[in-house]
């Protein structure tokens, strides 16, 4: 198959502009650039550049990762790549070294989609744990818990909250949001027919007639952070040496503020299914809470976590909703939905339903 064309970024001018800018390279200039590797994603194209220099540049990176969007879909269902050259624009720059990748340059252009990032590449040092859909150990699991909590808790109630990094979603929004994930539900039920049972339709129905009560915990902006949001295990680099404080979170795509828990509850709740959760779930969530008291976070004990964890697994019962409806693939939703639900049993979370 013919190799795409690079994005003007990979342009030796350009990149050597780059570098300057983020400090990466000082008197020096780029003076060519090869590509090791490149292959396409669901929504992006990867390159694996390595520039040569003219110069000096004992410092700057020997390879780099170019991550731009797809030349016959820049913007996508999704809109793919504007959140995340956000994040690296309003989130990344500002957080602690070391939990995600260092970003050289980022880029959306409104008017034709197009966007790229220029990333550190963690080839060499960082792996993923285990091809999807496998989970990792435990012990790995840990890790990224760890990391998770470590990066929640740089944003913890942080006062740039809504106002310099991210948004807060007002009840209009909120409200819009729900008619339209309403929506989609209808879709989505008429689409699985008697494969959706009534007991499944009635957990669904009278979610839809909470949701204002529900949403009162995020109303509240108390105890909140920046999640990922796409916060599977595979969206985290583990260090190759087995380093316990090095893994880096990466894919920001679905970044936003909200309660931490919501990550956990996608990565373990929507993901796992229940032999492998039962007996990792108490641990890790022990592991979250703890990393986060480590880290400074005060006022939220166990039992928050715990409570919280459980609203978000509720919660996430409509993200195989939104996967058919956005045309995720069913290898993926179908048995999300089923694991969501087991979950969802297992946490008596329709107790979170009952009439107050």
């Amino acid at each position: 198959m013919p190799q795409p064309s690079l994005p003007p970024i990979a342009d030796i001018q350009a990149l050597t502009d780059a570098l300057h800018r983020a400090g990466a390279l000082t008197a020096g200039r780029v003076a060519s650039v090869t590509v090791e590797a490149s292959y396409p994603t669901v929504l992006s194209h990867i390159f694996r550049l390595r520039p040569a220099y003219d110069g000096a540049a004992s410092d700057a990176p020997a390879t780099l990762i170019l991550k731009a969007g797809l030349l016959d879909r820049p913007g996508g269902p999704w809109f793919a790549g504007r959140m995340e050259v956000a994040f690296y624009a309003e989130v990344g720059a500002a957080t602690p070294a070391g939990l995600t990748p260092r970003c050289f340059d980022a880029h959306w252009d409104q008017a034709t989609g197009a966007w790229h990032l220029l990333l550190e590449d963690l080839t060499d040092s960082h792996q993923i744990a285990t091809a999807w859909p496998v989970p990792p150990s435990i012990a790995d699991s840990e890790r990224i818990v760890r990391t998770r909590a470590r990066f929640q808790a740089a944003w913890w109630d942080d006062p740039r909250l809504g106002t310099t990094v991210g948004t807060w979603p007002d009840a209009a929004a909120a409200a819009q949001g729900m008619r339209r994930l309403a929506g989609q539900y209808a879709a989505f039920a008429d689409a699985l027919g008697d494969r959706l049972s009534a007991e499944r339709r009635q957990l669904y129905e009278r979610v839809f007639e909470q949701a204002e009560r529900l949403g009162a915990r995020a109303r509240a902006r108390r105890h909140m952070t920046i999640i990922q949001g796409d916060s599977h295990v595979w969206n985290c680099f583990l260090t190759r040496s087995g380093a316990l404080d090095d893994a880096r979170l990466f894919d920001w795509d679905a970044w936003r503020i909200d309660v931490g828990s919501d990550d956990l509850a996608y990565m373990m709740a929507l993901h796992w299914y229940p032999d492998l959760r039962q007996r990792a779930e108490t641990r890790l969530l022990h592991a979250f809470h703890d990393e986060l008291l480590a880290r400074g976070v005060q006022g939220y004990d166990r039992r928050a976590l715990q409570d919280d964890y459980r609203l978000s697994t509720l919660w996430q019962i409509m993200t195989p909703v939104w996967h058919h409806a956005v045309g995720i693939p069913p290898v993926i939703w179908w048995n999300n939905l089923e694991r969501i639900h087991l979950a969802a049993g297992d946490l008596g979370c329709r107790e979170l339903l009952a009439a107050s």
